[in-house]
């Protein structure tokens, strides 16, 4: 019982910020990359943490988790990035227990996400979860919830519409360009980094400029070959980035770097030049500005951007919120079950020493004492006792933190470990 009492003192914490409240630059400085996941998983286990996962995405940094106080989940992603501990008491969230199991159903299902009905972070959750197991830091209770929130989202993809019409960053920053770009298709476009958020902005722009002067570079040449080689486009190499610069009309920044790679003195410009920033942490210095001819958008603008297809999906938000209630409250019956049941099992521990004592006591005591159907009426009884009472912490109008404390103390059950 001495686990179970001490687990009483953990709480389940969702832990993080958002673009809710934060803004891409405080979301750059708090973002993690592969490295930075990996050093705060190990140092969580180093400071005693049992269970977490760790995500990290243009649009959020969070952590789920099992702690005593938030603090210490607060205090790995601030030590793992460049945030610090007083920005996130601007801009960061704290959620608990059942809040948290909420906020995790709300983000993997895509109805916490800047677009609508965006499935691309249930595939960060499985990924984080599966890090956290490998290295020893996922429990059952974290492997039950994040499967409930894998199952609510495809559920949610397929029996709604809640994502359907093409809409998201990179769709969103095509659409952008053709509005305000004239004679798009006749253009140079350089597409400077080949990430998924690239590789999508990518596709986007030959399917709706029908543009043929698309140029690519990536830091690693072999990735933007692959990319150009499936659309027929030109590659350049990275040490030819400012030549390539010069000559665009539109720019596409989608690089993972951690500090700006375009900034005022790399542009030598002779032309009007519209950049778009699709980078978290920003990759372009806002100094570009001061430029005469340079218009620099970023992502927040761009997510910004509602069009119909957005507007619809709204329509489907209560079908998806029901699916959510409905798989929630399955976890959340298995969770009453597992909180109870060493309570159930301790009870049923502590009457089987009573009667063995009682036994005993009566075989001395009483003569032709018959043993055997005494051992067999005793644990009927002890087994419709429990039964009672694990009915009575079943019941959805018990509140089953007071009834277990209760039990507790009335059959001093783990006494000794408080």
């Amino acid at each position: 019982m001495e686990n179970n009492n001490l687990s009483k003192h953990q709480y389940f914490y969702s832990v993080g910020l958002s673009y809710k409240k934060a803004d891409a630059e405080i979301r750059g400085k708090f973002s993690l990359d592969a490295l930075a996941k990996t050093r705060l998983l190990e140092q969580a286990k180093e400071e005693g943490i049992e269970s977490l996962i760790v995500t990290s995405t243009c649009n959020r940094t969070e952590i789920y988790g099992f702690a005593e106080h938030p603090f210490q989940l607060i205090k790995l992603i601030c030590e793992n990035s460049q945030g610090s501990v007083e920005a996130f008491q601007k801009v960061g969230f704290v959620y608990k227990n059942q809040e948290a199991i909420n906020h995790m159903f709300r983000v993997g299902t895509g109805l916490d996400s800047q677009i609508l009905g965006d499935f691309e972070i249930i595939s960060q959750i499985k990924t984080s979860f599966s890090q956290s197991k490998s290295l020893g830091l996922a429990s059952n209770f974290m492997e039950r919830l994040v499967n409930a929130v894998i199952q609510a989202s495809k559920k949610i993809k397929t029996d709604t519409e809640i994502s359907s019409g093409a809409t998201s960053v990179s769709f969103a920053s095509v659409q952008y360009i053709m509005k305000n770009v004239e004679d798009i298709g006749n253009k140079n476009i350089l597409l400077f980094g080949t990430g998924k958020i690239g590789r999508n902005t990518c596709e986007n722009l030959v399917k709706h400029t029908k543009n043929e002067h698309i140029t690519l570079i990536n830091r690693t040449k072999d990735k933007a070959e692959k990319l150009a080689g499936k659309l027929n486009l030109i590659v350049k190499d990275y040490s030819e980035l400012h030549l390539e610069l010069q000559k665009a009309d539109v720019v596409v920044v989608a690089t993972g770097a951690q500090n700006p790679t375009v900034d005022k003195a790399i542009l030598n410009l002779k032309k009007p030049l519209l950049i778009l920033d699709l980078s978290i942490p920003k990759n372009v210095n806002e100094d570009v500005q001061e430029l005469d001819g340079v218009t620099l958008i970023h992502m927040d603008y761009l997510s910004q951007l509602t069009d119909e297809t957005l507007e619809n999906r709204k329509k489907h938000i209560p079908a998806a919120e029901a699916i959510i209630e409905e798989i929630k409250e399955e976890f959340n019956v298995w969770t009453k079950g597992r909180k109870f049941a060493p309570t159930i099992h301790a009870l049923k521990e502590k009457l089987n020493a009573i009667k063995t004592s009682e036994l005993n006591f009566q075989s001395k005591k009483i003569a032709d004492f018959n043993e055997e159907q005494a051992e067999i009426i005793s644990a009927r009884i002890i087994q419709k006792i429990t039964t009672q009472f694990a009915n009575h912490l079943k019941d959805d109008d018990t509140m089953v933190d007071e009834s277990i404390e209760w039990i507790e103390k009335v059959f001093k059950i783990g006494l000794a470990a408080k």
